[in-house]
């Protein structure tokens, strides 16, 4: 009797979990608020983890609880989410959810676009004519816009006078953030992605506004922009900035092939001439009329870690370096030592070109 009386205790406590597991599964795949149907935007990117992409969603209020979006998953054999960008609501079941997220069920109604670090606006324009209605010359003409960009002067801290230079090929180079956006396909115009770009800049910018607001940030921007393509590495930029810092101080040209690339529009991967260096140009610093002087603008769109390594440069003797065809950069304190260091990486089959 009294084994009979155990066995039917733990029975019906075990009917008692059964009850309260199938309650706590009903209640967490169940809406969050089933009168929600506001579109909310969720973007999954490639190679997001499992416990981010709950994170993610648990954020937007989207799932009731990230552990048990985990337990969902491995309960119901689900090995892949698609990286995608998508219009989830409050009102969705969680298997509804999944279903979309396992079969990469995307808004289409949404643009992304890619902006890489180092890119110009030319790149740029190109990008949106391909993925957008708006061709890259109706983008690139609204850069210039003298209207807008008086207005922008005075909508952006960062934005100053010095854009409206004449000489400057595009005002609003360097400073269109380089990042991935999201854009409504509808009605999408130039302004609205170059205000984005604008306002994820002053979102950058912002911890260093003090900083920059008792410098010249036309040249800070100019600077990074052109240790953005002469380095890879954060320390390697940080000690480039130290060497142009440097020439300028001493009045010499800043000597970088990159600039007169963007000069003369030349693909990287082309051959300059001397007449080339030669030739000035108010953005060619390989011009000995360039002598202590900068570009007149920025020369690409260059990542945060540029601009900080501009505003916080290494503090050296250095003025030349060079750089491998592996992009390891070597610096050196006199045209002598870059002389030796050049010839070495040519003998050891390590010169760039």
């Amino acid at each position: 009797m009294k084994k009979m009386r155990i066995v039917a205790l733990l029975l019906a406590f075990i009917g008692l979990l059964l009850i309260a597991a199938f309650i706590y599964y009903q209640y967490n795949i169940s809406p969050v608020d089933i009168s929600s149907n506001a579109n909310i935007e969720v973007v999954i990117p490639e190679g997001m983890s499992t416990n981010n992409i709950a994170k993610t969603l648990k954020d937007k209020d989207l799932i009731k609880s990230e552990f048990f979006f985990k337990v969902y998953l491995r309960l119901n054999n689900v090995n892949s989410l698609k990286a995608s960008t998508y219009l989830l609501t409050k009102s969705m079941s969680l298997d509804e959810i999944v279903n979309d997220l396992e079969k990469g069920t995307a808004n289409e109604d949404v643009i992304r676009l890619t902006f890489r670090e180092g890119e110009t606006i030319t790149d740029y324009a190109n990008l949106i004519a391909e993925s957008t209605n708006i061709t890259s010359e109706e983008f690139i003409n609204t850069t210039k816009d003298q209207t807008l960009l008086s207005t922008l002067i005075n909508d952006y801290w960062f934005l100053t006078d010095e854009i409206l230079n004449e000489d400057i090929y595009y005002p609003l180079e360097g400073y269109l953030f380089p990042d991935t956006y999201e854009f409504a396909k509808d009605n999408l115009t130039s302004e609205e992605i170059i205000r984005t770009l604008l306002d994820e800049e002053e979102s950058k910018l912002e911890p260093y506004k003090e900083h920059l607001m008792d410098t010249n940030i036309h040249s800070i921007i100019t600077l990074a922009s052109i240790a953005e393509l002469e380095g890879v590495k954060d320390e390697d930029r940080k000690l480039i900035i130290s060497v142009f810092n440097n020439r300028l101080e001493l009045g010499m040209n800043l000597g970088s092939d990159v600039t007169t690339y963007y000069a003369f529009n030349e693909e990287m991967d082309s051959d300059l001439t001397s007449e080339m260096f030669n030739t000035y140009n108010p953005y060619n610093t390989r011009s000995s009329e360039m002598a202590g002087r900068l570009p007149v603008g920025p020369i690409c769109n260059p990542s945060i870690s540029s601009i900080e390594a501009t505003i916080n440069p290494e503090v050296s003797d250095y003025l030349y370096f060079v750089a491998d065809k592996n992009r390891n950069v070597y610096f050196t304190r006199s045209a002598s030592e870059h002389e030796a260091k050049v010839q070495e990486l040519k003998e050891n089959g390590d010169w760039i070109w």
